[in-house]
């Protein structure tokens, strides 16, 4: 295969500022289609781009020359496209969260099982480089066992973002699913499982809505505790103003690490013996800066170079879960496995 032919389902703001420039960007990408329900979004991909331009993302997958799809729709469709694209034997790269329950992803899984396709999900935090460092450092054991952690992801809302704004389907339960949790905090969770390289095996959660219009949570705070004993916080918010806060700080026994807190060091390390170890790693993606996400290349290069697919469905189904257990200890008020 000499470059992988791609369509692009959902031509909305994540759409514009990630996936089409970096497949543009990639020498092994080539960019055919673009579908949105907007027609005059996906005529703009094309006219800068180049390719054809769908309303129906039916029809775009029955073009036989596609190779891959990027599915970056409202949440609720993620599945039923993504399933549809799998079994018309098309690689797929999902994003976040992958489907609105276990039973959507595990469907989702079994296609690309059952084709012979490559399935990916858009946790883009795995692979920027100021979380790639922290790993590395907490895999050295130089911090000995992690016993607690905290973490966060807020930023403004989805207004400031979305090519719709204040209408956006992110404020829309029916469209969305959830709100913050979907948007930001699966993110986040799944981050804490691939750095600590650990599950969640109980969730308490508060959710509530506090300045937005709309039927889904503006914030959310999950307690979390792991198969190993740690356990910590998790923030996800919509109503941080002005800035976006993307921090973890991971507590072990001989120190703790802090993880895109400072605008210059992007990783410090704080050992017992009173030594500091700061890391400059550059910036880190985030709406107002956006830099290479890194999850194109890796999904292309998995369909090409036959390199492992870093975050396949089985993963995005793990981090789903445990949103999910959150929104039910939420309603429930209580302590909830996933």
């Amino acid at each position: 295969m000499e470059s992988v032919k791609i369509g692009v389902i959902g031509c909305g703001s994540i759409s514009i500022h990630r996936h089409i420039p970096e497949y543009f960007k990639h020498a092994n990408a080539q960019l055919v289609a673009f579908c949105d329900v907007d027609e005059q979004r996906a005529q703009a991909a094309a006219l800068e781009y180049g390719g054809q331009v769908y309303t129906d993302w039916r029809e775009l997958l029955q073009q036989e020359e596609l190779d891959a799809v990027s599915v970056c729709t409202p949440n609720v469709d993620h599945a039923p496209i993504t399933i549809a694209a799998l079994q018309a034997g098309k690689h797929v790269l999902c994003e976040k969260p992958m489907a609105t329950s276990k039973e959507e992803a595990q469907a989702m899984v079994e296609a690309a099982k059952q084709n012979g396709v490559q399935l990916m999900i858009g946790h883009n935090q795995r692979l920027m480089p100021p979380h790639v460092k922290a790993k590395e450092i907490l895999k050295s054991g130089k911090l000995g066992r992690v016993l607690t952690f905290r973490t966060a992801f807020s930023h403004g809302g989805p207004e400031g973002w979305s090519v719709d704004g204040a209408d956006s389907w992110f404020f829309r339960k029916e469209r969305a699913f959830v709100g913050a949790l979907g948007d930001l905090g699966v993110h986040k969770v799944d981050l804490l499982r691939w750095l600590l390289e650990d599950e969640v095996i109980e969730v308490a959660a508060f959710t509530d809505t506090l300045e937005k219009k709309g039927d889904v949570e503006d914030n959310a705070v999950m307690l979390l505790r792991t198969r190993s004993g740690a356990f910590g916080t998790l923030a996800a918010s919509w109503t941080h103003h002005p800035s976006e806060d993307n921090s973890t700080v991971i507590y072990g026994e001989k120190g703790y690490i802090r993880i895109v807190d400072d605008p210059v060091h992007q990783v410090i390390v704080y050992h017992v013996d009173g030594t500091v170890e700061k890391v400059e790693m550059g910036g880190i993606a985030t709406n107002d800066d956006q830099t290479d996400s890194g999850v194109i290349s890796a999904f292309v290069d998995a369909i090409v170079g036959g390199t492992p697919n870093p975050i396949p469905g089985e993963e995005g189904m793990k981090s789903l879960e445990v949103v999910l257990a959150a929104v039910e200890a939420a309603e429930k008020k209580t302590v909830v496995t996933p």
